[in-house]
This record gives C-alpha cells, structure tokens and sequence, in this order.
C-alpha cells in the first residue's frame, strides 16, 4: 500500500508539516498519517481530509475539530486532532491496495 500525504492550510503564516510525506505499508496493516501545524490566528482548527486518486477529483473524507475525534466505519477511518501539541492524525484500519491515494489536510479556523 502506497500513501502520498500532502498538508495545506488556508492562513498566511501557518507552519503545517507532515511527518512522513509518504507512507508505504503492507496490505492489511493500518496507516496513521501524522501532520504537525502552528496556527497564526484563531482559536480552534477546522480540519478537513480528502483523498484524491490520480485522474480524480479530491473527495471529502472527514471533518475534525481539536475538540471532536470523528470515525466513518464504512471507510475503516478515524482522525482525531490533539490541541496542545498542534497535532493530527488520520488512521487507515486495515489498508488495502485501493486506499493509495493523495491525502490533504485542509485547516481552516475558527474564531
């Protein structure tokens, strides 16, 4: 299983660091996605997964605050933010060949 990972924000001088921008695992393992970030402004994340496989459209995933963790079990996801290190995370449970894809994280704030 083979996972790109690409971090954005949507602020002027926001920090938002992957820690690996790509992932390699083996069929059936699960796949956390880790990114670091530093907000300028604001008071909370908004932060939004999508997926996006080649030739496609991003698709929205999921949406977390640093407050609410979310899982969707139909997708074998859950992401959940922790607000006092500036760190979120994605898991893939039981990653198959057809989770390869390009991940963002879109963070937006809110006030």
């Amino acid at each position: 299983v083979r996972v790109l990972f690409f971090c954005t924000g949507n602020s002027f001088g926001d920090t938002i660091q992957p820690w690996f921008p790509e992932k390699h695992d083996s069929d059936g393992e699960n796949v956390t996605l880790s990114c670091n970030y530093s907000l300028t402004s604001g008071t909370n994340a908004n932060i939004q997964w999508y997926r996006q496989y080649p030739g496609a459209k991003p698709e929205f995933l999921l949406l977390v605050t640093e407050y609410f963790s979310k899982s969707e079990p139909e997708l074998r996801l859950y992401s959940e933010a922790t607000k006092e290190i500036k760190r979120v995370d994605l898991v893939i449970f039981s990653a198959a060949v057809s989770d390869s894809a390009l991940y963002y994280l879109l963070i937006g704030l809110i006030k």
